[in-house]
């Protein structure tokens, strides 16, 4: 039987008279990662800050392990691990201060402080900078001792708002992969990003919002669905020379690619192959593939908002 660990009902919040969050509802369960989209501006972040107990929403409840958010708020922190978009440690305080000083705060005895961020140091690979001060750190550096300090009580639930945004390769992987280790241990992960790649790979279900509006909620699959109506068509040329007006079909040029998106294949081949004909073009490479995740998400929240 499934455990709703997060709970939203009806949530909007007012910015004076700007609607931010638009009575949105939904639920996460034991266990999952949990992805949510959306551009900027959609309400990503004020509906994190919900659900976190940092902002108290005008219409709507919060529940988290089934405890009301207005009731239980302290409760729920204790067992909830958060991880900001901007990292957040200390830049004056080393790396191990900052982890004895959030293991303070959360009320742990200080052997047990020691002994678990020494295992997260190492875990992240920053132990042999335990003694350097944060302000030296890069911003992968910064991150993981972020996630690090969320990790610290060893909590049941982490909020990871943008975890990999700006990272480098290596940091990014790491970050994954701790994320996919923390769920095999039981824990659930709710994570907003804007990298489509992430959310395809590491969540069990997404939720996208627009303008405040969940848009669609459901698997990264499922909702790849929602636009395999739209197939795409991508090709190199030699010479790259290529018209979009002599296509009625809306067409990306990306590097040395051109990508046609159709709903008739057949029709748009067809096309390219005359157009190629007439213009003594070489085609070099043809493909025909389902939309990403990416696509779908452009088409569900539009193109006004790249």
């Amino acid at each position: 039987m499934s455990v709703e660990i997060i709970k939203a009902e009806n949530l909007s919040k007012y910015y004076d008279d700007f609607l931010a969050v638009d009575h949105i509802s939904f639920s996460v369960e034991h266990g999952e990662i949990f992805g949510f989209l959306g551009p900027n501006g959609a309400g990503k972040t004020t509906t994190i800050r919900m659900l976190t107990g940092i902002l108290e929403p005008n219409s709507g409840k919060v529940k988290i392990f089934g405890l009301d958010m207005k009731r239980h708020k302290i409760e729920i922190r204790e067992r909830t691990g958060i991880v900001p978009e901007m990292a957040n440690p200390y830049i004056d305080l080393n790396a191990m201060q900052n982890l004895m000083l959030m293991g303070k705060l959360y009320g742990m005895k200080r052997r047990e402080i020691e002994e678990r961020s020494i295992e997260l140091l190492k875990l992240f690979n920053i132990y042999e900078k335990k003694n350097a001060k944060v302000r030296a750190f890069s911003k992968g550096m910064k991150q993981r001792l972020s996630l690090a300090m969320a990790m610290l009580p060893d909590p049941e639930l982490l909020f990871l708002d943008e975890p990999t945004s700006g990272l480098d390769v290596m940091s990014a992987r790491m970050i994954k992969r701790i994320i996919r280790e923390e769920q095999k241990k039981g824990k659930t992960i709710f994570m907003s990003t804007h990298n489509m790649q992430d959310a395809n790979e590491l969540c069990n279900r997404v939720g996208i919002i627009n303008h405040g509006k969940l848009v669609a909620i459901d698997t990264p699959e499922k909702i790849k669905k929602i636009g395999e109506k739209h197939k795409i068509i991508e090709l190199s040329l030699y010479p790259l020379k290529f018209q979009k007006d002599a296509f009625e079909e809306k067409i990306e040029v990306l590097g040395d690619k051109i990508r046609i998106y159709t709903e008739d294949v057949d029709e748009t081949i067809r096309k390219i192959v005359k157009y190629a004909e007439n213009e003594n073009l070489k085609i070099l490479t043809l493909n025909v593939e389902k939309p990403s995740l990416e696509d779908v998400f452009m088409v569900l929240v539009g193109e006004g908002n790249e």
